[in-house]
Parts: structure tokens; sequence; C-alpha cells
């Protein structure tokens, strides 16, 4: 039992590529285009001919481009292939930039002190990489005061002007009117 719970817990990082390629006797056509390790066109050449000039070589035969008219194929270790895809993979989702948006909440009528705290967090999290969606609340009869609320979003973007622009105007969604601010573009 114990050990059952504890297995559950192994977690093992592994990396896949997107298509597995036929190789060796996954390989059932006659004919192939075959290029050799040194990446030499040899030619249109029998299938078992291909496969054991792999063999000889302590290669794989991997079919490379099945929709050639014939097929190409390449000698090459398939098992350094794969990991050099994996890791060029792993590399391209480090260098991924992942923006991430915060949420700030207002109502129509927020005072003074409380709005400029608001703008100063904004400031960081813009300053941290993220953008900021600043959303005014509107509940019960604040509804009929949108071009307030209106009026304090585009106060917000006054108030960060020089580190921030809007993606867009103040939209209004049901009862929120809100709008997104990304960092400016350094030149």
């Amino acid at each position: 039992m114990d050990w059952q719970i504890c297995q559950s817990f192994f977690i093992m990082e592994v990396f896949y590529i997107k298509q597995e390629l036929p190789i060796n006797e996954q390989i059932r056509l006659k004919q192939v285009q075959l290029i050799d390790d040194e990446g030499k066109k040899l030619g249109i050449i029998d299938t078992q001919k291909a496969l054991e000039l792999a063999y000889e070589k302590n290669l794989d035969l991997v079919l490379v481009a099945p929709n050639g008219n014939p097929p190409v194929c390449k000698i090459m270790n398939y098992g350094k292939y794969k990991f050099e895809q994996a890791k060029k993979e792993k590399e391209a989702r480090k260098k991924q930039k992942i923006t991430e948006t915060k949420e700030l909440r207002i109502t129509p009528n927020t005072e003074e002190h409380d709005f400029n705290f608001k703008v100063k967090n904004a400031k960081k999290f813009l300053e941290d990489g993220c953008k900021v969606k600043v959303t005014v609340r509107f509940r019960g009869r604040e509804l009929n005061y949108v071009k307030q609320g209106e009026d304090i979003l585009n106060k917000f973007i006054e108030e960060l002007q020089e580190v921030a622009t809007a993606e867009k105007k103040p939209v209004l969604e049901g009862k929120n009117m809100f709008i997104i601010l990304a960092k400016k573009a350094e030149k």
C-alpha cells in the first residue's frame, strides 16, 4: 500500500517529438531515394539494400520524406536525432515569454488615496512585465453613473501614460467597465 502511494508521486520529465518517423523494418516500400549519414545522395535504391547499408554502419534507416516521389530515407542515428529534437524543443520553451495579466478593481467613487495606491500597484506590475486590467465595478444604482466610471479609467490611463499604453478604450461589459494596460515598448 505504501509503495503505491510513493509510486504515484514519482514524476519524470520526458520530452517527445511531435511526429514519430518510421525506421528500419517499419518502412514498407519497394524503393527509396537514399541519403547517407554524411549527407550524400546515393540515388534510388531498393529498401532492403538501403537497410543493409544502414546496418553495416550500425545506424538506422529513417523515412524523412514519405510524400516524396520516390520517398526519401536517410541513414542516421535515430536515438541521437530524437534527443537533439527534444533538446531543441526544450530550448524553444525556455525562450517563450509568458505575460501575466494582473487585475485591479475599483469603484466609480474611489477616493483619491485609494486611487493613488492602485496606480502605484499598477506601475509596479507593469515594471515586472505584466499587463494590468483595471476594472470599475458598478453595484446597484451605480450603473447610472457609467460616465463617472469612464472618467476614472481615463484618469488611470493619464496617470500611467509615461510607463504604459492602453490597448483599448474603456469597454462596458455587464456591470463592469475595464481597460487593459501594457508596458510601453522601449526604444
